[in-house]
């Protein structure tokens, strides 16, 4: 790789030439630690690369710190963000390469053409908040969102340099008399409690950002920084000039108290109806390709139109790395209950959203024999652009979907009818699966917690106190467990919401809990080690609360699935946050067994089928492994599916997996020669590919599968023909 090489004397001297391979050709800027160039990839793929000023490489704390907003970077990027391509923090003079995304800035935007119109902030905070959201999902805190930090793009607000950021369990932490930020932007805690900020920091910020955009200044203004500084922990923020309708909850987001701030999620729902309506605030400066609906290869590239351009700007795929904590499979996320808004009330005997089922197109499936699957399609949801999500429960294959703006459905999978629906004026752009828990259905309600259904009816049982928004509530059989701030873990009767038992669990300070086995009856938690050099894993009862067992591994890992007698599979993370290896621990005995993979994956969803384990990475790679083959070789196949983002994977009757594609095609692949056998139509959303954070996977019912799409519709299709398809 070619070195950082010097120009000479010349008032740009201390900028390089190349960044590893990558040729600088123009300074698009410079800060204080470094300067982006625009570069180019040896495809002619633009890139905006930031490399460090020669003083700072050679101080060790801030090439920790580098390395630091490498990794976050890496982490988050995805739809609200600039992709890392490449980066050697470890170089003469560190770098990192990622995506260049055209736009200005937040700060040149305002300062070029003034305030934002209404109907352009309420665009702004909606996309801003969705993106500190996915940032936040991803484990890891910003602690500088500004305007300068904010492109504006004609698929929304990107939030770019993560060079103070850190994981929620980074043992970096500012050093004591430093404090590191923006004063305008910064929270009241970042100034007294530098080491204790959480992710309300963002969310402070962002309602600074937004008076910024609103008015062209900060809500606590002034020429000195230790006069802002003051301003921020003391006085009240000044709004005005803050459109009447966004000002309180802009007021939310800048209250003193970090818990007195909405989420992401909750700054989501106050925007409702949604803001995506409102024109681009971004002169058209490309114009988009043509997304034909008809060809799946060019709709279905990196599971997101706004990465489909034409010109200058290429077509790359959007790399998001996996979080070290918290939730680690979107399985698990399909079984989360997300947060609603609007009215709810409940109608039984049938839809008053959703259309009726309509038959598929011919020849589209449809298998031999009495027990053949008549393919069906049902339209949910009949506006907006969010794709719908759903679940199975009990022995009958019962099929419940949530969709954003129809609320939650209980539909017939033999023909698609719609049984019943609880109707919501709710417009969120992601929904989650409702929970199936001791016979009740748990819906989202308008005051955001969970609601109780009754399965046959699909009238109102009673009201819960759990949070409807992911993380609030884990399905574990007929028990829901739900985790508080301090570690206290409370497990409550699915079926009456009587606690069952309620208690820390020991040794743990904060767990989370990744994956429930019904054959067994118990649910596992983890927690990463603030150093990351080991987790902590217990095996509770999740009926009793009784720890079976528990066990501190080496590694960031994540607990997937279970093989052979009760032996616990997980995913072992690298230092880059990729999945380098699988772990098989047997309690029994002890002993652990780690499994490499052949490559490293991207943030893969993992399915087990007994030893064996699939894994479906972001890109589309699907890889095979026998966990249990020792010291021979573990792979049995790889598949490049070429499907840019996929849901996660789920198995099927006669040897069949399955999975979606953000364009709505359902696939399906034959696990014994690891082939790709079928798969349907893409099904956009006005022909356009609406992306959402959460892609859901489909369901099976018998040999029924169910899948979902942007367009709004539930459809199903026979697994046993996938070739029909």
């Amino acid at each position: 790789m070619p070195p950082l090489r010097e120009p000479g004397a010349h008032p740009e001297a201390e900028f390089p030439r190349y960044a590893g391979t990558y040729r600088l050709e123009a300074c698009l800027g410079s800060g204080g630690m470094g300067v982006v160039h625009l570069a180019r990839s040896a495809s002619g793929m633009q890139l905006a690369v930031k490399v460090v000023h020669a003083p700072y490489a050679a101080d060790p704390e801030f090439r920790a710190r580098f390395r630091q907003e490498v990794a976050a970077a890496r982490r988050v990027s995805g739809a609200f963000t600039a992709p890392v391509v490449d980066a050697d923090p470890e170089a003469g003079r560190p770098w990192m390469a990622t995506l260049y995304i055209p736009g200005p800035t937040l700060a040149e935007q305002v300062k070029r053409s003034g305030p934002m119109a209404p109907a352009e902030l309420r665009r702004l905070t909606a996309g801003l908040a969705e993106a500190l959201r996915d940032i936040h999902r991803a484990g890891v805190i910003h602690r500088d969102l500004k305007p300068s930090n904010v492109l504006l793009t004609d698929g929304g607000p990107k939030v770019i340099d993560f060079g103070i950021s850190r994981p929620y369990d980074s043992d970096l932490r500012t050093e004591t008399g430093k404090l590191i930020g923006s004063p305008p932007y910064m929270a009241p805690e970042q100034f007294q409690r530098p080491r204790e900020v959480g992710p309300p920091v963002d969310v402070f910020a962002l309602g600074a950002v937004i008076v910024h955009a609103a008015t062209g200044r900060g809500p606590f203004d002034s020429d000195s920084p230790y006069i802002v500084a003051y301003q921020v922990v003391h006085d009240q923020p000044d709004l005005g000039g803050v459109p009447e309708d966004l000002a309180p909850l802009v007021a939310r987001c800048l209250a003193k108290d970090p818990a007195e701030r909405p989420t992401p999620g909750e700054v989501m729902d106050a925007l409702l109806p949604p803001s995506y309506e409102a024109e681009a605030f971004v002169p058209a400066q490309r114009r988009r390709a043509v997304v034909a609906a008809a060809v799946p290869a060019a709709t279905e590239r990196d599971g997101s139109e706004a990465d489909t351009h034409v010109g200058p700007a290429p077509v790359v795929r959007r790399r998001r790395l996996p979080r070290v904590r918290l939730i680690a499979t979107a399985a698990l996320l399909l079984l989360m209950a997300g947060a609603g808004a609007g009215a709810y009330a409940v109608w039984g005997g049938g839809s008053t959203d959703a259309s009726p089922p309509e038959p598929e197109r011919a020849g589209a499936g449809g298998g031999e024999g009495d027990d053949a699957v008549t393919p069906w399609r049902t339209a949910l949801r009949t506006s907006g652009n969010a794709t719908p999500v759903c679940s199975t429960a009990g022995a009958g294959g019962a099929l419940y979907c949530s969709a954003a703006g129809a609320g939650t459905a209980r539909i017939d999978p033999a023909d698609g009818r719609v049984l019943w629906s609880s109707r919501s004026s709710s417009s969120r752009t992601a929904a989650h699966a409702p929970i199936v828990s001791g016979g009740v259905v748990l819906s989202a309600g308008p005051d955001g917690k969970l609601h109780a259904l009754d399965p046959v009816k699909g009238t109102a049982v009673r009201d819960t106190a759990l949070s409807a928004s992911p993380g609030g509530a884990f399905p574990a059989g007929d028990t829901l467990l739900a985790v508080a701030d301090d570690g206290t873990v409370t497990a409550l009767d699915g079926a009456s919401g009587a606690p069952r038992w309620k208690g820390p669990l020991a040794k743990h300070t904060r767990p989370d809990f990744a994956l429930y086995d019904g054959a067994s009856g118990l649910a596992y938690a983890f927690e990463h080690a603030p150093s990351g050099a080991s987790t902590l894993v217990t095996a509770v009862d999740a009926a009793s609360g009784r720890a079976s067992w528990q066990r501190r591994l080496d590694g960031v890992l994540t607990p997937v699935g279970t093989a052979g007698a009760g032996e616990l599979v997980l995913t072992a993370m690298d230092e880059n946050s990729d999945t380098a290896e699988l772990v098989r621990y047997a309690p029994g005995t002890g002993a652990s067994a780690r499994v490499p993979l052949p490559f490293t994956l991207d943030g893969p969803q993992v399915v087990m089928a007994g030893d064996v384990a699939y894994l479906l990475a972001r890109g589309g790679s699907l890889l095979a492994v026998d966990t249990a083959a020792g010291g021979a070789k573990p792979e049995l196949w790889r598949l490049e599916t070429g499907v840019g983002r996929a849901s996660a994977p789920v198995l099927g009757e006669g040897g069949h997996l399955y999975f979606s594609a953000a364009d709505g095609r359902l696939l399906a692949v034959d696990t014994d020669r690891g082939a790709l056998v079928g798969q349907t139509r893409a099904r956009l959303s006005g022909g356009k590919l609406a992306y959402a954070s959460d892609l859901p996977a489909p369901v099976t019912a018998g040999r029924t599968v169910v899948g979902t799409a942007p367009d709004g519709s539930v459809f199903a299709v026979d697994g046993a023909d996938p070739g029909a398809w």
